[in-house]
């Protein structure tokens, strides 16, 4: 089977470039962002294997290098097993919200195994940072954010009705996920290795929000501003990936939390092309190519669409190229590659030429 690399040979990664995207700047050539892709893609590439006696070095090392390999100037990785241990859900194609429900009252709260994050040392990312390939930093992510982890323990249906019929425990329940994590992120954030960290975090659907904008301000954005203060006290970067109808929270998302960019946009709600002329100025757009169309159009199609968002966005600063959520298992692992060869080659021909088929 052929081994796939994506850049031109002797490309090196530049942290440096994405930090000019993340504060509105132009970079000096195009940019790469994704959240996360699959293990179809990463079975493909042509990725020199890493050993370390520490798993977790050799692990995010081994990562970064695919990372590397795809053409990112970053990695980004959860780095810590930190998390929310959550009950039995029915994993198939999708999965519902009100699965692996294990809070419904006060007793079930108390009774929870709250997990801790100050049990797992950071000091290895040290050690990462003397392996990791030239130029790259890492872009630390959580084990899912706030609303997400209140969901995934509570059901979305039960927060609905507990949000009016036990408000007290619905803020413990928050004040306990939101601390752990801006805990989670005070931890990694001195290392040098760390360049920015991203909540992962999804607040709405196609038309509106999941919860109310006033039960959103009072429960969940607290905690996120405390982490994107948290990231610039350090002099880096907060990321958010977030899916879903943005309209009501935009404002929020860049004027009172202060994210430097944001992931994840649908053709449905809005396409990025529009969500780049509606806020380039204020905040870095990250990504954006919709999943439909990364799953139905042609290579060609795909590549054309991202050759003129570059074009759209070259000599203006704050976009990085990528899909508008992440690289799910069912997008075609050719048409993923076709959206990043828009970024080094200017036609699908000159990427064989650079690897001719054997």
């Amino acid at each position: 089977m052929r081994k796939v690399r994506i850049p031109p040979k002797g490309w090196q990664p530049d942290f440096e470039q994405l930090k000019k995207v993340l504060e509105k700047k132009v970079p000096d050539r195009p940019v790469l962002f994704e959240f996360y892709m699959n293990d179809n893609v990463y079975n493909e590439l042509d990725v020199e294997p890493f050993e370390h006696p520490d798993e977790r070095v050799k692990n995010i090392v081994n990562y970064a290098r695919i990372f590397e390999a795809l053409g990112y100037d970053y990695c980004c990785t959860a780095v810590s097993p930190y998390w929310f241990p959550r009950g039995h859900i029915d994993k198939e194609s999708s999965i519902s919200l009100n699965d692996g429900v294990v809070i419904t009252d006060r007793a079930s709260f108390e009774a929870y195994p709250w997990d801790d994050p100050d049990n797992y040392d950071m000091d290895y990312l040290d050690e990462v940072e003397k392996h990791l390939p030239k130029g790259m930093k890492l872009v630390v992510s959580g084990n899912n954010g706030v609303l997400e982890n209140v969901i995934g323990l509570v059901g979305y249906e039960n927060l609905c009705m507990m949000l009016y019929d036990d408000p007290d425990l619905v803020q413990d329940i928050f004040t306990k996920i939101g601390s752990g994590l801006v805990r989670y992120y005070e931890k990694c954030l001195p290392y040098n290795v760390v360049g920015a960290i991203l909540s992962n975090d999804d607040w709405g659907f196609n038309t509106q929000t999941m919860l109310s904008t006033e039960d959103l301000h009072k429960y969940v954005f607290p905690w996120q501003k405390q982490m994107c203060d948290l990231a610039h006290k350090y002099g880096k970067f907060a990321l958010l990936h977030s899916c879903g109808n943005y309209d009501a929270i935009i404002d929020d998302i860049i004027d009172y939390m202060k994210f430097d960019g944001r992931h994840s946009y649908e053709d449905k709600i809005v396409p990025v092309e529009q969500a780049y002329e509606d806020y380039n100025r204020r905040i870095a757009v990250l990504g954006g190519i919709d999943i439909n169309y990364m799953v139905t159009k042609s290579e060609q199609e795909i590549f054309d669409r991202a050759k003129a968002l570059l074009a759209q966005t070259k000599d203006r600063g704050g976009y990085a190229l990528g899909t508008g959520n992440s690289v799910p298992a069912y997008i075609p692992n050719s048409h993923y590659y076709a959206l990043l060869k828009a970024a080094f080659y200017d036609t699908l021909e000159d990427y064989e030429k650079e690897y001719p088929q054997d």
